[in-house]
């Protein structure tokens, strides 16, 4: 009877602890949970978005060839005054200018639908904004949200930058001066959304932009859910038509997309010089999360700069990557304080020049008078459950004003043109289960 009893309480203690383990919440590399809207997928329905309004049905031409800023705006504006509602680009072709969401109106894109942007920059008037790192005034993108929360872009059709005419304006003005800045250039953006809350972008091709592609700044819970975004890499080379950019922002979920672009695909920024922690206008990305996606040629998958100061809680895991220059980039900037922290890539599988780099970024710094070279730290990094086949698979340069501590590498089978590791590069190495060529990394 005593072993019976022993036997039980055996038993229901396993219980316990079974039970108490599959209660156990997922977290971020910090140990924080990771709450249960990360694991919301629900895409939005056209008619949950409120009243539509058709442009065609608002004095929208059907003539593709025809700019027509003005009459669209005219629509948003209109939705906006009644109350709000849901703007729908219907299928057919529609040239504009710089659209301006307001509060409580959204965009719908049909299928067969296609929203282009203007080749003429005149048509995207200078106005406050934010561009590499800095608050400016600056060319709006083609589609903006200054404020809007709940601010949704849905859809099966395709917002088109129209891209070719700024991108060879910038190459010509490359060959003049191969110094000249991306700001240089007057170039419009995709989509600009600012200080804005509870953003979805779904299901919509978002291709050939005239610079960066998606722009996030200030906004907290955004999701990016089965978005393609595209712009060419042969050719016709599209300069600087990043991805995703996320400056200054917290929960955000990319997942199920597709991104191939002549730049980087997710780009984390939020400030850049010697004092740019001391700017009001800068600020963390904390708690990002990239998943199920699948990465063209881009100049890295996922990227910490080149205009950061401070990104923690950023994992990315389950993606295919097929041909990225590199998979994971931490760039360190010698003239603008950094720290990247708690940062996890796991469960990869594919090709990238580069598995991880981390080297000075020098392109356009500038000390601005400050005497020191602010310090730039890496720490908590993890890559794991990886699968790669590339040319340099550790790109980890010596650099005295950076500072690498707690690197993990963990499962990871690598064939790799060059195979040299130096661990000394970072403090608090940790190799588990590393194969390089077939070889283990001890």
């Amino acid at each position: 009877m005593k072993n019976f009893f022993r036997l039980l309480i055996c038993l229901i203690g396993f219980s316990q602890m079974t039970f108490s383990q599959k209660k156990q919440p997922e977290t971020f590399p910090d140990g924080t949970a990771i709450s249960s809207w990360f694991k919301d997928y629900t895409k939005i329905k056209l008619e949950s978005l409120g009243q539509k309004y058709t442009i065609t049905d608002h004095g929208v031409s059907t003539d593709s060839t025809k700019i027509q800023t003005k009459e669209i705006q005219n629509v948003i504006d209109k939705a906006s005054a009644n109350g709000g509602g849901v703007i729908v680009i219907p299928k057919g072709v529609f040239l504009s200018g710089a659209l301006f969401f307001k509060p409580k109106t959204t965009l719908y894109v049909a299928e067969g639908a296609t929203l282009k942007g203007s080749d003429d920059i005149s048509n995207f008037p200078i106005m406050a904004s934010r561009m590499e790192g800095q608050n400016l005034d600056y060319f709006p993108a083609l589609v903006n949200a200054y404020g809007v929360d709940n601010f949704s872009i849905s859809g099966k059709g395709t917002i088109n930058g129209n891209g070719k005419k700024y991108w060879d304006a910038f190459w010509a003005r490359r060959k003049e001066n191969p110094k000249c800045t991306n700001l240089e250039v007057s170039r419009p953006r995709l989509v600009f959304v600012w200080n804005s809350n509870n953003v979805q972008i779904q299901d919509v091709k978002l291709i050939n932009s005239g610079f960066w592609t998606n722009h996030f700044y200030k906004c907290n819970n955004v999701k990016i859910l089965d978005a393609y975004i595209f712009s060419p890499h042969k050719e016709d080379k599209a300069p600087s038509t990043d991805a995703i950019d996320i400056d200054i922002c917290n929960n955000f979920l990319v997942k199920g997309c597709y991104m191939s672009v002549n730049d980087d695909a997710i780009a984390l920024k939020g400030g850049k010089g010697p004092f740019a922690d001391q700017d009001k206008n800068n600020g963390p990305n904390t708690n990002i999360i990239i998943e199920d996606c699948h990465f063209g040629f881009c100049h890295s998958a996922l990227t910490n700069g080149s205009e950061a100061i401070h990104n923690r809680n950023v994992i990315m895991r389950n993606c295919k990557i097929d041909g990225a220059s590199r998979l994971l980039w931490l760039k360190m900037r010698p003239d603008t304080p950094q720290l990247y922290e708690y940062i996890r890539v796991e469960n990869i599988t594919g090709e990238a020049k580069t598995g991880l780099a981390v080297f000075a970024w020098k392109q356009f710094f500038d000390l601005k008078g400050r005497p020191d070279v602010p310090l730039s730290y890496g720490d908590h990094v993890t890559l794991k459950n990886i699968t790669l086949k590339c040319d340099t698979f550790y790109g980890v340069e010596k650099d005295p004003n950076v500072r690498l501590t707690n690197f993990t590498f963990e499962n990871i089978k690598v064939e790799s043109v060059k195979t040299d590791i130096d661990k000394s590069l970072i403090k608090g190495v940790t190799f588990k289960n590393v194969y390089v060529n077939n070889k283990k990394v001890d």
